[in-house]
């Protein structure tokens, strides 16, 4: 059992055969030590990537003279609690564990899926991959938004999705009528897909290089935010249909995410729906948040996201030219 949110485990399966939760990644990942002014060292697995993500543990970056960016995360911290909301854990925990035990347990579970996002974000920088984790309520609109932003940028980039629920196929189907590759994960019991899902996903996968890959996260706007899949960067979808106070609600994944769709905006006019007030919620939570309203129906606000996944694959592009460049200097320096 998952002690950070109390979900059953060992039920994974990728396109319909069952996960090995034992497999080891088939990518390079090593252990080394940092000293640090502050008076301390951290031991922990060397994976690098595009650029640093917001997440809801105590961390901070550093990068290398490659170019690359490595991250040493510290003891994981409730946002909301800073923001005066009131005291009280981050998460839901299993019963009849200590609170001491339980943290351990959250710390262990957090550590080791931190070291296969390490691995995951290393492979899709070197591909010079765009990847991002789409986070959501049930019934948000994501797979709409997803299957028309695929339609849109098919012709341009390669593009892959890796699509996460508890049960069916019904959403991967609807990517691959796009045209674009899809490949299934279906949690069972689950609630959230980790970065050792999405590695072994990574190992039956095409991948995108140049291009972008998204990763559609099962409906949940919570235990997904304290999971780094390695990707790019969290967007959450935050449709009109749900409340403008949501951002409140659900800190973690406000706190974690770097974009804030707002989907069904055509829908404004028939619903009690505040888009300022959702919006000073959500930068309360979030201050550097981005934020851009849309419609996945209608079209309206879509060419603003699209010109975002745009500067962000350049961005990419941008620092793995960077650090190749930076590991040919260093040989010549050799």
């Amino acid at each position: 059992m998952c002690t950070t949110c109390g979900c059953a485990s060992g039920e994974t399966r990728i396109e319909g055969q069952a996960v090995d939760h034992d497999h080891p990644h088939h990518h390079h990942e090593h252990e080394h030590e940092h000293g640090h002014g502050h008076g301390h060292g951290h031991g922990h697995g060397h994976g690098h990537g595009g650029a640093p993500q917001h997440s809801d543990h105590d961390e901070h970056w550093h990068q290398h003279e490659d170019g690359t960016w490595h991250r040493h995360a510290h003891e994981a911290r409730d946002p909301a609690a800073a923001l005066d909301y009131g005291s009280g854990p981050a998460r839901a925990h299993a019963p009849g564990l200590s609170q001491a035990r339980m943290v351990q347990i959250e710390q262990d579970i957090l550590a080791k899926n931190d070291q296969y996002a390490a691995v995951n974000r290393q492979r899709l920088f070197d591909a010079a991959v765009l990847a991002l984790n789409l986070v959501s309520s049930p019934g948000s609109g994501k797979t709409t938004l997803l299957t028309r932003t695929l339609t849109h940028l098919k012709a341009e980039m390669p593009l892959a999705v890796i699509e996460g629920d508890q049960e069916t196929a019904f959403d991967a189907e609807r990517i691959r009528a796009t045209g674009v590759p899809a490949l299934q994960i279906n949690t069972g019991k689950g609630c959230h897909l980790d970065a050792h899902m999405v590695g072994q996903a990574l190992d039956q996968l095409e991948l995108p290089e140049g291009g972008m890959l998204f990763i559609e996260n099962v409906g949940n706007l919570v235990c997904p935010a304290a999971f780094d899949l390695g990707e790019a960067a969290k967007v959450v979808i935050l449709s009109v249909t749900e409340g403008a106070d949501k951002p409140l609600k659900y800190p973690d994944m406000f706190h974690a995410a770097r974009l804030l769709l707002i989907n069904k905006i055509d829908l404004l006019p028939y619903v009690d729906f505040d888009l300022d007030e959702a919006i000073a919620h959500a930068r309360r939570v979030n201050p550097g948040l981005e934020v851009l309203p849309l419609s996945a129906t209608s079209g309206e606000g879509f060419d603003a996201w699209l010109g975002w996944l745009k500067t962000r694959l350049e961005d990419v592009k941008g620092g793995r030219i960077r650090s190749l460049e930076a590991q040919l200097a260093k040989l010549k320096g050799a």
